[in-house]
């Protein structure tokens, strides 16, 4: 399999984790929206990413439809959501905290450093970053009452790693903004912990 775009997208990024957690073979393509967008629209006329490129030539894109697939093709005692059940719906519901915090970063940050000069709507970045800030303040207090335990249940899942990307993505792009030093310390230290192992440290961006 191969995976298209850089590790600098959280939605990338979670993907690529996802991988080397649940020990499936693939290469990593960088590819950027900004600069690579022809050969991003071979492999996806929407032009996004990330997009999975299976063994057999199918594309996947979207990062929620491909770590869905990912967990089927794992199986119910790998999958990093549960596949049916309360679980599940527990699950899906705080990742929609996690993957909101990224995209509302991702606008945020797109308002502020990619808008040309003059042109920057500071209300509306502000907003998203006010959005990004709840979602993270509620994985925050999750974690605290978990303390070193994983957000749900026993084992480690999806909603470990995006809460991680997510708080590591706002520190990288805006950090004054969205997680400043000490807002979120229960995800910090969740942050730590996580990027001492190989599928996060393989997957952090470099620059």
């Amino acid at each position: 399999m191969k995976l298209i775009g850089r590790y600098m997208s959280p939605f990338v990024r979670r993907v690529g984790v996802s991988l080397h957690l649940l020990e499936f073979d693939f290469t990593n393509e960088p590819l950027s929206v900004l600069t690579d967008r022809d050969r991003i629209l071979a492999y996806s006329p929407l032009g996004r990413v990330p997009a999975l490129v299976l063994d057999d030539g199918t594309v996947l894109i979207d990062s929620n439809a491909i770590l869905d697939y990912l967990d089927h093709r794992a199986g119910e005692d790998r999958a990093l959501v549960p596949l049916h059940g309360p679980a599940r719906a527990e699950a899906m519901n705080l990742l929609a905290f996690a993957v909101g915090a990224c995209e509302k970063t991702v606008a945020a940050y797109y308002e502020r450093e990619r808008r040309p000069n003059g042109l920057v709507w500071d209300d509306w970045a502000s907003q998203c970053e006010a959005q990004a800030r709840g979602a993270l303040g509620v994985l925050d207090d999750l974690q605290a009452a978990r303390g070193e335990k994983p957000l749900l249940g026993e084992r480690f899942g999806q909603a470990d790693v995006s809460a991680v990307v997510a708080y590591d993505f706002a520190r990288l792009t805006l950090p004054e903004r969205v997680a400043p030093a000490g807002a979120f310390p229960h995800l910090a230290a969740a942050s730590e912990r996580a990027n001492r192992l190989p599928p996060f440290a393989r997957t952090q961006w470099k620059g």
